[in-house]
Formats: C-alpha cells, sequence, structure tokens
C-alpha cells in the first residue's frame, strides 16, 4: 500500500459507506434532514478529534476526553446558573432559571478554559514525572468523571435557555458545523503551516532526535494537551446545548469514536503521520456508520463491536503498511 493509496483509503471508505446505506435504506438515510443531522451530531466528535490528531501524531493518546467533556459541561453550566445570580439551592434542584447572552457566553468560556486546564494538567504529568499518556489518561479518566458526579451528587444541570450552539444558524449553516469548520481549519493550518505543527511531527517521528534538534518538548507536548483540552470544553458546550442540561454521565465510551476517527483518518497509533483532512473523513465516517446502523434498527451494542473491529483493521493496515515501508 503506497502512501497516496493510503491516504485516500479513508475518503472512499467514506464514499463506500453512504453508497451502502444509501442503497439499503434510501428513505430514511439519504435525505436532507438525515445528512444535517449527522453533520449537526459530528460537530462534538470533529473538535475533540482536532485535538486528539495532535496528540497521536506527538506519539500519545488521551483517554480522558470522554469524562473531561462531562466536566467541563457541568463547569460550564454551573458558571452559566452562579452568573444569573441564583441560589444553589435553585441550582441544584433543576429549577428553570432565566439566562442572558452575557452569561451564556462566560459560560462557554469558563468550559474551554476549564478544559484546557484539564488538559495542561494531563501534559504536565505526563512530561514532569515520565509517565507514559495511557496511563496518566487513563487515572484521569476516572478522576473527571468522579469530579463530574460529586458537583451535584450525580443530578444534571438545567439550562434551558443555552440553546443556540444546537438550533442557532449562522448563514442558514447549524453553528455547531460552523464552529466544526472554524476548528478544523485553525487547527489543521497550525498543524501544516507553524513551527508547531511541525514541532508535533517531529516528537511522533523520533522524540530523541526532536529535542537534540533544539524542540522543547515537554513544552510543546502540555500545549498540545493543553490545546485538546479546550477543543474538548468547546465540545462539552455544544453537546451540552442540544441536551439544554449538563449530564454528569456524558461522553460516556466517547473516546473510542474520537480515537477509531483520527487512526481510521490516516494517524499512525506510534505517532508521526496524520493529517486534518484525513481526520475530519474519519469523523464523518464514524458517524455515517453509526447512522446507518442506527437507521438499521441495529443496537448500541452491536455498534461498538463494528467500531472496535473497525480500529482493529485500520491499525493492522497501519502495520502492515510501515513494514513494507521500511
Amino acid at each position: 500500500m503506497n502512501k497516496f493509496t493510503k491516504r485516500l483509503l479513508p475518503f472512499c471508505s467514506l464514499i463506500f459507506i453512504i453508497s451502502l446505506w444509501t442503497f439499503l435504506e434510501p428513505d430514511t438515510f439519504f435525505t436532507r434532514q438525515n445528512f444535517e443531522n449527522v453533520l449537526t451530531r459530528s460537530a462534538t466528535n470533529g473538535i475533540m478529534a482536532a485535538g486528539m490528531t495532535y496528540v497521536i501524531i506527538a506519539g500519545g493518546i488521551d483517554l480522558s476526553v470522554g469524562s473531561m467533556l462531562a466536566m467541563c459541561g457541568m463547569i460550564g453550566s454551573v458558571s452559566m446558573l452562579a452568573m444569573s445570580g441564583a441560589s444553589w439551592e435553585q441550582i441544584s434542584s433543576g429549577q428553570n432559571i432565566p439566562l442572558s447572552t452575557t452569561v451564556m457566553i462566560g459560560g462557554t468560556l469558563v468550559s474551554i478554559l476549564a478544559g484546557a486546564f484539564c488538559g495542561f494538567v494531563n501534559g504536565k504529568l505526563i512530561t514532569k514525572l515520565r509517565l507514559a499518556p495511557f496511563i496518566v489518561t487513563l487515572g484521569t479518566m476516572s478522576i473527571f468523571r468522579g469530579v463530574s458526579y460529586l458537583m451535584n451528587n450525580g443530578k444534571p444541570f438545567a439550562v434551558s435557555d443555552y440553546e443556540w450552539l444546537d438550533i442557532g444558524r449562522i448563514a442558514m449553516i447549524p453553528s455547531s458545523v460552523v464552529f466544526l469548520f472554524l476548528v478544523l481549519v485553525a487547527a489543521g493550518f497550525m498543524l501544516k503551516f507553524t513551527p508547531f505543527g511541525r514541532y508535533t511531527y517531529a516528537i511522533g517521528s523520533n522524540v530523541e532526535t526532536a529535542f537534540h534538534a533544539g524542540v522543547g518538548v515537554n513544552k510543546v507536548q502540555v500545549a498540545i494537551y493543553t490545546l485538546t483540552g479546550a477543543f474538548v470544553g468547546l465540545a462539552a458546550m455544544i453537546t451540552t446545548s442540544r441536551a439544554s442540561t449538563s449530564q454528569p454521565t456524558a461522553g460516556m465510551g466517547l473516546e473510542l469514536d474520537i480515537i477509531a476517527a483520527v487512526i481510521i483518518g490516516g494517524c499512525s497509533p506510534s505517532g508521526g503521520k496524520g493529517t486534518m483532512v484525513g481526520t475530519i473523513v474519519g469523523t464523518f465516517l464514524i458517524s455515517f456508520l453509526r447512522n446507518g446502523l442506527t437507521i438499521s434498527g441495529l443496537s448500541a451494542d452491536v455498534q461498538l463491536i463494528v467500531i472496535g473491529a473497525i480500529i482493529v483493521l485500520a491499525v493492522a493496515a497501519d502495520q502492515v503498511a510501515t513494514k513494507r515501508q521500511s
């Protein structure tokens, strides 16, 4: 499998999935409403996958993104409610509390900052304690989820007025899709045209060589996890807006879809390879696949099996291609 074929494979797979479900379920799958639904629901995953692309290219992994999403959503929501002047009794009981535009913007920024801080903590633990990213993020995955449950004794925070990120539109395009596009363009530009992007590839290709070449490996790794956390914070508020509540159970198992999208899109699990275009193709592939399986009446359990199998096949294909090139 040459380099061009490997890059083209995810796109061809996406076309195949869309064509397959169009043939099997033409009345329900191939409709404008369904495609718009898939695009809007891909926004959360796509934004988070943009950050995960940096992490995996740099040779890392972040298993905490699903739990981080839940915690950031809870923090952003409670911040909105507190800034609106509501008492803790009103907030914790789930009363409908009016929210102004300023308050909603403030809560969204708090969620992004909370995500950035969580990512910063992940990066510092990995670099300062010399711990494997898998171990660190496995631990913080549990910590973030626990904090989410403790914040309101396992109950959600109600933010009924916070709907714009879900139903709002910019030039007739769903607002969440616009944010997805902006994030992907910005993240793709940084990855391809800035020193930060080049350092990310260098670290993933050979961390020792990058260090001796003068790259501030620790600083770049911390920045990568911080950026990923900020993207998770934004995705958390899109999820919150869609449900009009922040749930401590949000994002359960979401890390599987995010990692799958990035790897299927062409990122090598061993680091040093990947593109933002491949990541968004992988994200849409997973989204359309899940959408088609749901329309066909297959359970979420079956979907997990299918996604897991695709990850194994994608990694196996990457290993075979790597061995042939070497």
